[in-house]
């Protein structure tokens, strides 16, 4: 089976096939996407994730090819000027994008394939792929969510400050997207991606 191709409007639109299926998993940085994209994936290793490339250096832990593929900004243009990324964004300075080739085979091959991406190309990808299963991630509260990110301390002043002017824009956003969950509870918010994507 192949994706098929409509245009509309002079735009092309391609839908997923029903054998596979595309998950988009956002919301702001600091919410928890990344820890609850973690535990999701040891719960199913059936579930394909799709590694991101970025130009941002990797934080302690990290393994490129396992979390991101680290790139140079030089890199990273030439994949976008090649046509070969499915959405990318710049947030924070740093560029990020999902590989096109991967993610196109393994939805062909019926796999459900998980992206946690940005709000930016969240919306690429909605208006490529309306078939796709959109989740957006909540925080509890702002104040919940300055905390959280204080507590990587990864930020200055500053960069929390653009952050969480971000994530104000982004929460307003919510309502685009199929689902709304709330990361107050870990395992409660687990349990209703589990229920969202399985149920």
């Amino acid at each position: 089976m192949q994706l098929t191709t409509t245009k509309k409007s002079g735009a092309t639109t391609q839908e997923c096939p029903d054998m596979g299926k595309l998950i988009i998993l956002t919301g702001p940085s600091g919410v928890g996407k990344g820890t609850l994209m973690r535990a999701l994936l040891q719960r199913h290793p059936e579930l394909h994730y799709s590694v991101s490339a970025t130009t941002r250096s990797p934080r302690q832990g990290e393994t490129n090819g396992k979390e991101y593929y680290f790139v140079s900004r030089r890199e990273f243009e030439q994949l976008v000027a090649a046509g070969e990324l499915l959405e990318w964004a710049e947030f924070a300075g740093n560029y990020y994008g999902t590989p096109k080739e991967a993610v196109v085979n393994q939805v062909l091959s019926g796999k459900r394939v998980v992206l946690e991406i940005e709000l930016k190309g969240a919306r690429q990808i909605r208006a490529s792929y309306p078939s796709a299963l959109s989740i957006f991630i909540l925080p509890p509260s702002l104040s919940e969510l300055e905390k959280r990110i204080r507590g990587r301390a990864q930020d200055s002043e500053e960069a929390i400050a653009r952050r969480m002017h971000r994530a104000q824009e982004e929460i307003r956003a919510a309502d685009e997207f199929d689902i709304q969950i709330v990361n107050d509870d870990f395992e409660t918010a687990l349990n209703s991606i589990e229920a969202a994507i399985f149920g």
